[in-house]
């Protein structure tokens, strides 16, 4: 779910700080899992690593302001990665909304636009209402957000004053749970798929509640194939470069759903010289590939993590050629 923020955001109790004359660490290669604290942006989050040395850096969903949770950060050859993972499985997230207002944003941070009574509503209907989610096969943009009408991101029209036309995307809920009912706050947890805006489920309970709905809290627990287990505080690694090194996890470890492919000497060679190489029979096809879960990952058909000497060394597709079935390069990971 990303969204430009609309309103300052409120200063957490522990978030990144700048770093004045920071150790320089030598670029990393792979996939750092922040636990992004409520109120920075998540690009304020990849600024301080990237003060760390880390020059070629990039992320794999950002998270609004109000949001704390799983931020994956890509760190050098891992930032090729970027359309892939998104592709690999979806993400849950836990919240909190409140019943009876509307806001310009659809969470808390922005201007209330109405107010409606929501004291007829009860604790069942609720629970149904978010139980109903999971039949919902698409959903509106909310007016504040990053998708663009004509080149332009929503929010910077919104802050114009400008009216963009309205625009829908599809995205899939596979759990929708309702946690406790504290009218009028409400907590649940969802599984969607990538990209589905949390602020809009919100929004769109309270429409049809006929009292309108906020998002005031979010944190996201998982982003495939990463959950909170293993995130880490930005601030840690501002406190103490050293430790940074250590947490980031390999590249083959981002594609768990992706078949692995050893490659000779030879093999490797010519990989890194873009020519494609034989998929051989006995290579291991999903042996170790999670099942389809609430995440919605599914086993990728037809493509491969191709290693050398267990490194990844480039993403590849399975190709019919005149000489057989043949793996060729899609990305090329190496320096």
């Amino acid at each position: 779910m990303t969204k430009a923020a609309a309103a300052a955001p409120s200063t957490p109790d522990r978030q990144p700080e700048k770093s004045s004359g920071a150790a320089q660490l030598p670029q990393q290669h792979g996939i750092l899992v922040l636990r992004k604290p409520s109120g920075p942006t998540s690009a304020r989050c990849l600024t301080a690593i990237k003060r760390l040395g880390q020059k070629k850096i990039g992320h794999a969903g950002t998270l609004d302001p109000l949001a704390s949770g799983v931020l994956l950060v890509l760190l050098g050859q891992a930032t090729k990665l970027s359309g892939h993972l998104l592709a690999g499985g979806g993400k849950v997230y836990s919240g909190t909304l409140r019943l009876g207002q509307t806001t310009d944003t659809w969470d808390i941070e922005g201007k209330v636009v109405a107010e409606a009574p929501w004291e007829h509503v009860s604790e069942a209907d609720v629970r149904r209402e978010v139980a109903a989610w999971l039949e919902l096969a698409e959903q509106a943009v909310p007016p504040y957000s990053a998708a663009k009408h004509e080149g332009q991101p929503l929010y910077k029209l919104a802050r114009k004053g400008v009216e963009a036309p309205a625009k829908v995307k599809r995205m899939k809920i596979s759990q929708a749970e309702t946690l406790t009912v504290s009218l009028p706050f409400v907590s649940f947890r969802v599984a969607c798929s990538s990209g589905t805006y949390i602020r809009s489920l919100a929004h769109s309970l309270g429409t049809r509640l006929g009292c309108g709905a906020v998002l005031t809290e979010l944190t996201r627990e998982y982003s495939h194939p990463f959950g909170l287990d293993v995130a880490r505080d930005p601030a840690d690694f501002t406190a103490d470069p050293t430790l940074l090194p250590g947490c980031v996890r390999p590249i083959a470890e981002a594609l768990p759903h992706w078949r692995k492919v050893e490659l000779t000497p030879d093999e490797a060679a010519r990989v890194r010289n873009g020519i494609a190489v034989p998929c051989r029979p006995e290579a291991p096809a999903q042996a170790d590939a999670p099942e389809q879960g609430a995440t919605g990952a599914e086993p990728a058909e037809g493509f491969a993590l191709l290693l050398e000497q267990g490194t990844a060394l480039a993403l590849a597709q399975l190709e019919t050629t005149p000489a057989g079935p043949c793996w060729t390069v899609l990305r090329g990971l190496w320096n």
